[in-house]
């Protein structure tokens, strides 16, 4: 049993030769310009694998070869669980899920409309929240909780995370240490480390390079950590137009993808066949001010094309769609939202994170309920037409004739729900109606039904036993009701 998915990649941004041209670049930019590496373990690890290290530098010059020989042992399809199996995911080929994003500090206040700082009850609720919204396929904890000490945030945030959805959950780890707490509590949910392998609940983020093509030390010693477990993980990088990465869009995505195929060979290195998703997420600048431009045109586009290159090595991936540079659920969220999860969605991204909830500069309640509709509207469009004798229906069209009417037709009552996508949110009441339903627009109507899920939704509850173990073994801060 596993969530519904449908096949993308009706959208190719790049030609098939296009592709094979930047992949050939970034072998080239792996062979002759390397990647730098300013951590001796993975240094090592790259040296004993065949790569060639100067005498005096930190630079790693990765031959084909090795690429090679990582993109056979690197699994073609990661299977991502639920604590409810109905939950789980299938990341091959060109199926498309869309969840949450992470990382932000501040949450806009459901009440007072006013950005403040993130606190491991907002994670908690927002788990809660995307529980219970039907088109959300996984949750990345949406929110550092800036009230719990750094030492005691990351188990907390995973259990806050855990108990509050039966989907899929995803975030980051700050420490080394932590690597091991956070994968314990998962075994402890599932019975083992073991089963947590075969069946993982919980997968990791790590923002292991810092573009261009350098590793970032402290996150590098926490992906060997999360790979030593055969745990998935995901290798985000973000190298951005003109500032970290060439300003054409080829330049961009060859380096990007040899980041990717570095961080490939060092994790299959280490673990031959450990589950990792390629996770390049391009990243544009506005060039009038230096500013990050998450919502720009240029960066969806990024984002899809990126898709097509981890398919060209048949490695699942990850990367973002639905972001905006708007700092309110607005007109200018919707566009960028839904413009940018449409071309990741029907370029066949594998796990589009940030499709939900995130506003510029934080995360906003009723946000996760308007891109909810949004991500609705984009699997319709993946899903397609489909073209057989049912749904081509010659028999009801020649019966029904000239002037027949097909609204009571058997044919109707059998496809409409299969073929219609039948919004929550919208509204498409006549004007008088509307008015008389108190003349609301979408985001009010957003933030009356975070109101009435976080009120009504319960989800799926951990075992009292097995909670009670938890609670014993780690410092829990989260009270359950």
């Amino acid at each position: 049993m596993v969530r519904e998915s449908f096949e993308g990649g009706q959208l190719k941004f790049l030609s098939p030769e296009e592709i094979v041209r930047i992949h050939q670049t970034s072998l080239k930019i792996l062979e002759e310009g390397g990647v730098k590496v300013p951590l001796s373990e993975a240094m090592e690890v790259y040296r004993k694998g065949g790569a060639r290290i100067g005498p005096d530098d930190q630079v790693v010059k990765i031959p084909a070869t090795m690429v090679e020989e990582a993109l056979k042992t690197a699994p073609r399809r990661i299977h991502l669980c639920g604590r409810d199996p109905a939950n789980d995911l299938i990341l091959e080929s060109r199926k498309v899920y869309a969840g949450t994003g992470g990382g932000e500090i501040h949450t806009l206040d459901l009440e007072t409309q006013k950005l403040r700082m993130a606190t491991l009850k907002d994670v908690a609720d927002l788990a809660r929240l995307v529980d219970g919204l039907r088109y959300i396929d996984f949750y990345i904890r949406a929110v550092e909780a800036q009230d719990v000490p750094p030492e005691k945030l990351d188990v907390n945030k995973y259990y806050a995370s855990l108990v509050n959805t039966g989907k899929h959950v995803m975030g980051n780890i700050n420490s080394l240490e932590k690597v091991k707490e956070v994968i314990n509590l998962g075994a402890m949910i599932v019975g083992s480390e073991r089963e947590l392998q075969q069946r993982p609940i919980l997968s990791f983020i790590t923002s292991w390079m810092l573009s261009p093509l350098t590793l970032n030390p402290d996150v590098t010693r926490i992906l060997l950590e999360i790979v030593k477990h055969h745990m998935p993980v995901a290798l985000s990088s973000v190298a951005i137009m003109g500032f970290s990465s060439p300003v054409t869009m080829a330049g961009n995505l060859a380096l990007t993808h040899a980041e990717q195929l570095s961080g490939i060979v060092l994790t299959q290195l280490i673990s031959p066949g450990s589950p990792v998703i390629y996770g390049g997420c391009p990243g544009v600048i506005d060039m009038r001010n230096a500013s990050f431009s998450p919502g720009s045109i240029e960066r969806q586009i990024l984002n899809a094309a990126i898709s097509q290159m981890a398919q060209y090595i048949g490695i699942p991936n990850y990367n973002i769609g639905g972001i905006t540079d708007s700092k309110l659920p607005d007109v200018q969220a919707g566009y960028e939202k839904a413009f940018g999860l449409s071309l990741t969605a029907l370029a066949g991204s594998n796990y589009i994170h940030h499709a939900a909830g995130r506003i510029r500069d934080g995360v906003a309640y009723e946000q996760y309920v308007i891109d909810n509709e949004i991500i609705g509207m984009a699997k319709r469009a993946v899903k397609g037409i489909r073209v057989n004798d049912e749904t081509l229906a010659l028999k009801e069209i020649l019966e029904l004739g000239p002037g027949g009417s097909y609204i009571a037709s058997p044919h109707t009552v059998r496809f409409m729900r299969e073929e219609i996508f039948f919004p929550g949110l919208s509204d498409r009441n006549n004007r008088n109606n509307w008015e008389m339903m108190g003349s609301l627009d979408g985001r009010e109507r957003a933030r009356i039904e975070v109101r009435r899920i976080l009120r009504e939704h319960k989800p799926l509850a951990i075992p009292r036993d097995i909670d009670k173990k938890i609670r014993k073994k780690f410092e829990i801060l989260l009270q359950v009701e």
